[in-house]
């Protein structure tokens, strides 16, 4: 009987330990996911700036060829 409760108890701390790795390293790669898609954000939210200053900048190109013609 003494070889049961040995084993149960052996098996107990086995599952707890076993539940408590899977637990930290889920928790773990959840916050890495969550630090990755803080970056992703930032890349997105900087090509959308860079869009809009291309299209600017395009802009203003055109304007000074239309006033390099008024003026030649």
């Amino acid at each position: 009987m003494t070889e049961i409760i040995t084993a149960l108890v052996a098996f107990a701390g086995t599952l707890i330990g076993t539940l408590g790795g899977i637990l930290a390293s889920n928790k773990l790669t959840s916050y890495r996911i969550e630090q990755l898609e803080k970056k992703v954000e930032k890349h997105n939210n900087i090509i959308e700036r860079m869009y809009c200053v291309e299209s600017s900048v395009k802009s203003a190109h055109h304007r000074i060829d239309e006033l390099k013609e008024e003026l030649g």
